[in-house]
């Protein structure tokens, strides 16, 4: 396997963990949620334009 399909693999699995994890703080109760949800937003937004880069990276390398 190409090691930029490893890294974009793991950079989806990073974007959906914190996804998952600020639904589950939203779940929570509100301390939880007004100290974690606005971190694992942030988190889940950069880990997205990651994602975004690398697949604009690897479309460039295929032509």
């Amino acid at each position: 396997m190409d090691p930029l399909m490893i890294v974009i693999v793991l950079a989806l699995g990073a974007t959906t963990l914190a996804l998952l994890l600020g639904l589950i703080s939203m779940s929570g109760s509100q301390t939880t949620n007004r100290f974690a949800s606005a971190p694992l937003m942030w988190a889940r937004v950069g880990f997205q334009a990651f994602t975004v880069l690398l697949l604009v990276v690897a479309v460039i390398l295929q032509n």
